[in-house]
């Protein structure tokens, strides 16, 4: 049984869909391979057809009541539900028949106990009974067991084990291991080295431009996403790491073209309408960022882990729009959702605030306090939201104690600050408060003070360059 997208495309296994379908059409029945039946219930399963995929699950189960594929399915479907003793029952009857596939399954069911350590000693027990010319696979295997959990150290441990091991197989997973330790400069190198094995690969592209992504490199990421949408032009995935990283360098109006290019190969995902928004709203196109939002909400199940973003954007949106009260009704959908509900609160008061509605503005960071028990990053966000709605005078005088009485590896607000002393004229304050928020906190600093300065200064340049500023003059 395989999740594999590309065993889903092949010819083979699009024969086996087309010959069980037909035969499921025609009401005639037909006999097939138990395992072959497992992968096409994953295959119905991987498309969200969970009751085609349970049929084709149970028959072949009713085929063949000891084949590992159906058991092993059915394991995974009870370890989905965190059944963790019937998970075990179905890898005691895989027991028997694939001991190996049972031991993976059952130290898989461990790591999803988050009895991590236990996991990896049944692993290396294991060890020492597997045959030197099956090792590597072994190594593999439960390497990708942990990698698939996030663990990503004992990933690592374990890749380590290849010995040598020189093939594309462990130098991919050893990068996307270290791109999960946030190693992604080494990630990177690897990625590139694979990429001369096989330069048409859209996956190690799309690899190579996420790791580039996250060390905020965006331009490269830009011409590696390029790359992988000349291969393959449809690919999702190409697509939308090309609208992301412009997005990031702050092109709206490419990176919405990109994200309308993403909704039209995924028509429903919330995702694609999601960030059509958020580049609208950058763009000052508020009408019809409401409409993509509402479409992102109306293509969001329940369960979307966007929903929460979608509702904020859409007050916003009402909020610009100046219709407070709908904004807030979006404020007001959260609150049954599984989200900071103090962060909610705080941008509930600054849309009030933003629409002159000061009492109910102060009630709504009250709330927000107390829901925290006036957390720093709370009172901080409250005092942002002071200085954005143009209570700069408020917004100096509660920032400076706060910073004052800050502790000492306290690194945030500083920036902010700085744009109070800049607009109260107080000089010698705001290149203080510059060098601090530099300091302090680089990335802060670049993106509340970077618009003062010239494009791709680095923040621990800021403050020379205005003292020098400031002797010209």
């Amino acid at each position: 049984m395989t999740d594999n997208e590309e065993y889903f495309k092949s010819k083979g296994f699009q024969k086996l869909l087309k010959q069980y379908e037909a035969s499921v059409k025609s009401g005639q029945p037909i006999y097939m391979d138990a395992d072959d039946l497992a992968d096409i219930a994953d295959y119905y399963q991987y498309n969200g057809k969970m009751a085609d995929a349970d049929a084709a699950i149970n028959l072949a189960l009713e085929y063949n009541p000891d084949a590992v594929g159906p058991l092993l399915y059915k394991a995974r479907e009870a370890l989905s539900r965190r059944d963790f003793d019937n998970a075990r029952a179905y890898a005691e009857r895989m027991e028997a028949v694939d001991h190996l596939e049972a031991l993976y399954f059952k130290g898989e069911i461990l790591i999803a106990e988050e009895k991590v350590e236990e996991a990896d000693e049944l692993f290396r027990e294991q060890m020492k009974e597997i045959e030197s010319d099956e090792l590597m696979d072994y190594v593999y295997d439960v390497a990708s067991l942990f990698f698939d959990y996030n663990c990503f150290n004992k990933a690592f441990e374990w890749v380590a084990r290849s010995q040598g091991d020189d093939s594309d197989d462990f130098k991919e997973l050893m990068a996307r291991t270290l791109f999960g330790l946030g190693k992604y400069k080494d990630s990177e190198r690897i990625f590139n080295e694979l990429i001369d094995h096989d330069p048409y690969s859209t996956r190690y592209w799309i690899a190579l431009a996420s790791a580039q992504f996250m060390n905020e490199d965006y331009q490269s990421a830009i011409t590696s996403s390029e790359y992988a949408i000349a291969i393959d032009p449809n690919d999702p995935d190409s697509v939308l790491s090309k609208a992301n990283s412009l997005y990031n360098l702050e092109n709206y109006e490419s990176a919405l073209t990109y994200y309308q290019r993403y909704s039209q190969i995924l028509e429903d995902d919330e995702f694609g309408y999601l960030h059509q928004g958020t580049c609208l709203v950058n763009l000052g196109r508020f009408e019809e960022a409401a409409k993509v939002l509402q479409q992102a909400e109306k293509l969001a199940n329940g369960d979307s882990p966007y929903m929460t973003e979608i509702y904020q954007e859409l007050s916003f949106t009402f909020s610009e729009l100046h219709d407070p009260d709908r904004a807030v009704s979006y404020i007001d959908k959260t609150k049954d959702l599984d989200c900071d509900h103090v962060n909610m609160e705080i941008i509930r008061g600054h849309i009030l605030l933003a629409n002159k509605r000061s009492q109910e503005a102060e009630e709504a960071f009250k709330k927000a306090l107390k829901l925290c028990n006036n957390a720093p990053h709370a009172i901080l966000r409250i005092i942002v939201s002071l200085y954005d709605n143009h209570y700069v005078y408020p917004a100096y005088l509660l920032l400076k104690p706060f910073l004052k009485h800050a502790k000492a590896n306290w690194k945030d607000g500083y920036s902010y600050m700085a744009l109070c002393c800049m607009d109260l004229h107080k000089k010698k304050e705001f290149l203080q408060y510059v060098k601090l928020g530099s300091e302090k906190n680089p990335k802060e600093a670049r993106l509340v003070l970077g618009f003062l300065f010239p494009e791709g200064m680095k923040p621990s340049e800021y403050y020379d360059y205005l003292v020098k500023k400031f002797e010209h003059r």
